[in-house]
């Protein structure tokens, strides 16, 4: 994908989404999961609208659209995602090696905005650790709360890098908060109670199920661990690390 262009990747999808369906309506932690999973696969935003696109036109000729009934989840579109996104790379692949402007582009973010990102995240991460540190399973939540402590002192350690001079690295800063979101979810899973995954995975199913058998095994897998993700990230209170969650 363009570097970083994928910060506005959820609402510009979100807001095409809405248009489309004529309701400007909260999306579901399925459609959130779906829009992680093409994030991750580094689908660019216009193969995306393109595929919504086809998805739309497939349902106006649909009997459950003569039926009356709405295209309601973004699920529907994964197969016509999929297919414009492999059509983009094939007409990429011919175009030969992208040229790039030498002139730099403009921040997409200030340095404030940045730092209140970290600082917010770094007392939303103690937050979360001290409710932990009050539950009565002690035992089993004071490693967590720990790693919950110990990212927060990690976020703090990165914010020099919004002061060093020149432009800044971007793509340094969201590996960094790529590195330490991923150990964090590591550690969610791991050390979530039984009942929380499970309450987690039936409400999940819930929300595949009208979706599964349009969808591949590998499609199933990526949405699934995403969805759960977030999932735990909420069920913990603890905040989402990547730069693609400050806007």
């Amino acid at each position: 994908m363009e570097s970083f262009n994928y910060f506005n990747y959820f609402t510009e999808i979100e807001e095409y989404f809405w248009r489309k369906r004529g309701a400007h309506l909260l999306v579901s932690p399925l459609d959130w999961a779906i829009l992680e999973t093409w994030q991750k696969a580094g689908i660019p935003i216009g193969a995306v609208l393109k595929g919504i696109d086809r998805a739309f036109e497939s349902w106006a000729r649909s009997r459950r659209a003569a039926g009356g009934r709405q295209l309601k989840s973004l699920a529907y579109c994964v197969d016509a995602v999929l297919d414009a996104a492999a059509e983009a790379a094939e007409a990429a692949a011919g175009t030969g090696p992208e040229v790039k402007s030498s002139r730099a582009g403009a921040e997409p973010f200030s340095r404030d905005e940045l730092t209140k990102y970290l600082q917010r995240n770094a007392a939303r991460l103690r937050a979360a650790a001290q409710k932990l540190r009050a539950k009565a399973d002690a035992a089993t939540a004071a490693g967590l709360a720990l790693r919950f402590d110990e990212t927060a002192q990690k976020l703090d350690d990165a914010l020099p890098l919004l002061d060093a001079p020149g432009a800044l690295d971007l793509e340094d800063i969201e590996r960094r908060m790529t590195v330490l979101e991923e150990k964090l979810a590591a550690a969610l899973a791991a050390d979530a109670d039984e009942e929380a995954l499970l309450a987690i995975r039936r409400e999940m199913d819930r929300s595949l199920a009208p979706y599964r058998r349009k969808m591949s095994a590998e499609q199933l897998t990526q949405l699934e661990r995403q969805y759960t993700q977030k999932r735990l990230f909420e069920y913990f209170e603890v905040p989402r690390l990547s730069l693609f969650y400050l806007t």
